[in-house]
């Protein structure tokens, strides 16, 4: 892949400064299994307050900003446009989504082209909205996606899911219903609703050996109760498959009112700029 030369990027290999702590997050999860908090005060089962606001890119036709705890992520969306290369009619629209984390979003900085985990990122969030969004209303025709995380402080993608389905609201593009995401983080026995970063690390980081250990991520529409994606990664038995996927689906219950507040709000937003404008006009 091309890397452009005239960008300072930094140097390549670095020292972490958390080599230095006086015990790893991993030993840290180890003492606190027997207990009900977690490092951040949370319990097991308690997800970060989440924040949402719309109209954030003035130059897209919809946009949607989430915050959930250190995670921020921005998600714009733009007007219908041809299919490129495409030879034949097609009745059915398609979506073009693009994730990527922003070169500071991370403790190791990221380049500026998409790396691998940055394109399978791509692919999911386009799976978890291609259900949501009446495609057959624009034929022939494309909208693309673009959610970039301004800081990643775990479960990036859930959020950016979440804040892409905001987007596509904003926007006015036809839907069946909203799209909420949620991450439950495994380790052992414990069950983390939407896990931070370090959680993240520490569910599926190389150091672990035994024991149950990983990620699961569901996007689904709470409306219509259907699930429309499911990503899982790492080594998980079935019972704790099944726990999560229950506690995953009264999170995204949860979120579900977060975004019908946020576009009644911009609605109501619009709706009094309009009126000024008219009044001024007369």
């Amino acid at each position: 892949m091309p890397i452009d030369q005239k960008r300072i990027n930094g140097p390549e290999v670095s020292v972490p400064y958390d080599i230095y702590a006086t015990f790893s997050f991993k030993e840290k999860c180890i003492k606190k299994s027997n207990s009900s908090e977690r490092e951040d005060g949370r319990a097991h089962n308690e997800r970060r307050g989440v924040f949402l606001k719309t109209g954030i890119v003035s130059q897209a036709k919809g946009s949607a900003y989430i915050e959930m705890g250190d995670t921020k992520v921005v998600c714009s969306v733009f007007d219908p446009r041809e299919i490129p290369n495409k030879n034949e009619y097609c009745t059915q629209g398609e979506l073009f989504c693009e994730f990527k984390f922003a070169p500071f979003s991370c403790n190791k900085r990221k380049i500026h082209q998409q790396d691998a985990e940055e394109k399978e990122y791509s692919l999911i969030l386009k799976r978890a909205l291609e259900p949501a969004v009446c495609l057959n209303e624009f034929p022939n025709f494309q909208v693309d996606v673009y959610a970039t995380v301004l800081d990643n402080g775990g479960s990036s993608l859930a959020a950016a899911i979440t804040a892409a389905s905001l987007a596509l609201a904003n926007a006015g593009v036809p839907m069946f219903g909203l799209v909420t995401a949620s991450t439950v983080a495994v380790y052992n026995d414990m069950l983390l609703l939407d896990p931070t970063d370090r959680e993240e690390l520490c569910c599926t980081g190389n150091t672990i050996i035994s024991g149950s250990h990983g990620i699961i991520m569901q996007a689904s529409l709470p409306q219509h109760g259907q699930i429309s994606e499911f990503f899982l990664v790492g080594s998980l038995n079935m019972k704790h498959v099944t726990n999560a996927i229950e506690m995953i689906k009264e999170a995204n219950k949860d979120i579900y009112p977060l975004l019908q507040q946020c576009l009644v709000k911009s609605i109501f937003k619009a709706f009094k700029e309009t009126s000024c404008n008219k009044k001024e006009i007369k």
